[in-house]
């Protein structure tokens, strides 16, 4: 069990958590919850040995194996299927010690080490580092391929397979659901769910989090608050918690108000179709939360469009790709204002190409792409981030786009992104990734688009962003497609999901429930002519590792039998040679050579009683084995 007595944690002089007191039972799946900077990370670097408490103490088992996600992977030569399997510290050991054992011609330490990997399933190891691969997204094709060759976000996921490939007690992710897209999200979900040992994950996806834990450890305020139930009890908990402050109520009030207003005028445009009565339960659900973002840092919303075209944006039979190869083709879409599209598909679909292609990223490669007239689009993906200008403040990037605006009334617009106080003028190239995310948000909603192109938006930002994000795309009069992981947005957002697979985009018929069926039965029938074949394969490895371990086990116990035998016969003549001498008589005369005699047919009595019981055993083991 893990203890927290009085536990004060602090970095870099500045105090995170005080007096906290709490125990984590073993099994027990925690989603630890709290604003960026209060102290989730420091807690793990607190449990890994690598911060020390100021004060108080931590307490869990020392023989407890701990697995985390490196935050690091260096341009290694290594295959990706080993750098996986690198993670089973103890496989690698004994595999490194068999060697050794191999090496030496040591029969009796091969059959150990053989029955150990048997033990803990070493013989699957492989099979076990693929599925892993498989599930985050990896094709066999990789497998072999070195992980230098890897771009930084699959990196990240072969260093999340790396952390699942370990057999731990306890497994820390943090934010394990970044840079992974809606199918290895749905697989790590599964995957995570059946982990027998005791998880504390860092996420800030909602749906994620309902789905895996079952206690939410939330920090807020310097306290650790250990709620029981998955984060939207933790929710409810906290709205009724803030209700009771009078401070807050007239706030909750209003929001819930102004969103039941949202969800009725929505309820009288929804179609019967599966995807309408989806979201108008997840609008009807956000009314339920509302009141525990109350006191959320972030507050802004869509400005009005300045023009608006019908349609604004239109593909007639378009083709996308790229040098010269088409990844998508024949593809027809017609976006008009309000349309709220989600795009779903696998990994490397062309979900991105498509967005690029709408975006005017990319132009087609035949068939037309026409813009309405008064289009203005915002799009927002990973790379935008990273053209941020690193010496710049908040300020100066609005400034730049807008040098006859008062600077109150950007920096008051600022705020509402929780660019406040001295952060409003701080280089961004010091922020963390979720605020260089808010600043890019910031600044692509200041060009009041009527069109949102929106690509993986949510990587990086916590709840209470995530939250208010959602609450901002409710209202606007743009039109809306986005790509996301995160199935609450794509809920609260999307009046319609389109599927991007096999080269084409078509509507969906469904909600995200039939997606992950969908995904379920894609899965299943590309595995469906393997089975048979991987299965008679691991049973023939199995076997062959049986057989090698039976007989290295034989050749041991042979050798062993054979040494009893010289060493009993040995034994047996000198105790004869001893009990004829002790019958003489004359023997009794002499007292020193009656004791020297005496005790050592007492030596020989204690060696060869247990030596004929073990040459007993290993001919009954032996001819079990020749029975067999």
């Amino acid at each position: 069990m893990i203890q927290l007595r009085n536990l004060t944690l602090a970095r870099g002089g500045e105090p995170l958590i005080e007096g906290a007191g709490l125990q984590i039972h073993p099994g027990w799946k925690v989603g630890l919850t709290g604003a960026n900077g209060c102290g989730k990370s420091s807690f793990f670097a607190l449990m890994r040995g690598e911060l020390h408490a100021e004060a108080g103490d931590l307490e869990m088992p020392a023989a407890w194996a701990i697995a985390h996600v490196s935050q690091e992977t260096p341009a290694l030569p290594d295959a990706a299927l080993e750098f996986t399997l690198d993670g089973d510290d103890e496989l690698r050991g004994v595999e490194r010690r068999l060697t050794l054992a191999e090496a030496a011609h040591d029969g009796e330490q091969i059959a150990l080490l053989h029955g150990r990997l048997q033990e803990i399933g070493g013989y699957a190891a492989k099979a076990r580092a693929a599925e892993l691969l498989h599930g985050l997204g990896f094709t066999d094709a990789d497998f072999a391929r070195p992980v230098a060759d890897f771009s930084g976000g699959w990196r990240v996921r072969l260093n999340l397979a790396r952390a699942l490939m370990a057999r731990s007690d306890l497994l820390l992710l943090d934010e394990p659901t970044n840079h992974l897209d809606l199918d290895a999200v749905l697989w790590l979900e599964g995957w995570l769910k059946s982990y027998p040992g005791t998880l504390i994950m860092i996420s800030h996806d909602r749906d994620f989090l309902d789905a895996v834990v079952g206690n939410i450890l939330h920090i807020e305020g310097r306290c650790m608050s250990l709620y029981t139930g998955n984060y939207s009890a933790c929710e409810r908990a906290r709205a009724a918690r803030l209700a009771g402050q009078q401070a807050m109520f007239a706030k909750q009030q209003r929001e819930i108000a102004h969103l039941h207003a949202y969800i009725d005028r929505f309820r009288a445009q929804a179609t019967k179709a599966r995807q309408a009565q989806s979201r108008l339960k997840a609008l009807a659900r956000m009314e339920e939360i509302a009141p525990a973002h109350v006191d959320t840092p972030f507050s802004f919303r869509f400005a009005e469009p300045a023009g608006i075209s019908d349609p604004l944006l239109q593909l007639d039979q378009a083709a996308a790709g790229y040098g010269g190869t088409p990844v998508l083709e024949r593809l027809a879409l017609t976006l008009r204002p309000g349309g709220r599209v989600g795009l779903l598909g696998r990994n490397g679909a062309g979900k991105s190409t498509l967005v690029k292609l709408l975006a005017g990223e990319l132009r087609p490669m035949s068939g037309e792409r026409r813009e309405g007239r008064n289009l203005v689009v915002g799009y927002f993906a990973q790379h935008q981030v990273e053209q941020l200008r690193p010496d710049e403040s908040p300020l100066q990037h609005l400034m730049r786009a807008e040098p006859a605006s008062r600077e109150q009334e950007l920096r008051d617009y600022l705020g509402g992104f929780d660019f406040r106080g001295d952060m409003v003028m701080a280089p961004c190239g010091r922020f963390s990734g979720g605020e260089k995310a808010r600043l890019v948000l910031a600044l692509l909603i200041r060009t009041r688009p009527n069109l949102l192109l929106l690509d993986e938006p949510t990587n990086h930002l916590d709840l209470e962003m995530r939250e208010a994000l959602t609450l901002a795309l409710q209202e606007t009069d743009a039109a809306v497609v986005v790509v996301s992981h995160d199935r609450h947005l794509l809920r609260t957002t999307c009046d319609e999901l389109w599927l991007v697979a096999d080269g084409q985009a078509t509507p969906f018929d469904g909600d995200l429930d039939d997606y992950a069926a969908w995904l379920a039965r894609q899965r299943s029938a590309e595995r469906a002519p393997e089975p048979d074949k991987a299965a008679q394969k691991q049973v023939r490895m199995e076997e062959a590792a049986a057989r090698k371990s039976a007989v290295a086990e034989r050749r041991a116990l042979t050798r062993e039998v054979e040494k009893l035998d010289k060493q009993l016969a040995g034994w047996q003549m000198e105790k004869a040679r001893l009990d004829d001498q002790l019958a003489d008589p004359a023997l009794y005369e002499d007292r020193g050579k009656l004791t020297a005699s005496l005790k050592r047919q007492a030596e020989l009595t204690a060696l060869i009683d247990p030596a004929e019981l073990r040459w007993l055993e290993i001919h009954e083991v032996l001819e079990a084995m020749s029975v067999e």
